[in-house]
């Protein structure tokens, strides 16, 4: 997996369960200012097609975030655990409501 430096991207060359993490809150505790309140996380192939989306990490998916032992820390934050193929990928975080803010993405490959 490679990260591209530019923002949230990845390219995978071969297939990976992934957990993706969008963090805000977690960040005030490590001095960060401005940190975003309450991030959504959406994940994009390619083509710009939607694959999963998150708004608060416990609403979906939470047997299997915290299976990962990477749950986030805060509950306003947003995590997706899923299979990804050969190719690129686009992780998107916004604010609720469009406030904005400091926020940390995070990819994990999951053995």
């Amino acid at each position: 997996m490679a990260i591209n430096e530019a923002a949230d991207r990845a390219d995978f060359s071969i297939n990976e369960q992934v957990i993706v993490r969008a963090l805000g809150p977690t960040l005030t505790n490590f001095g960060i200012t401005g940190a975003l309140a309450d991030p959504t996380l959406s994940l994009l192939d390619a083509n710009g097609t939607l694959l999963a989306f998150n708004d608060n990490w416990k609403n979906t998916q939470q047997a299997e975030i915290i299976a990962t032992s990477k749950a986030p820390r805060d509950d306003l934050e947003s995590a997706i655990v899923h299979a990804l193929g050969p190719g690129n990928y686009t992780a998107v975080v916004s604010g609720v409501n469009n406030t904005t803010g400091v926020a940390l993405v995070e990819i994990y490959a999951l053995q």
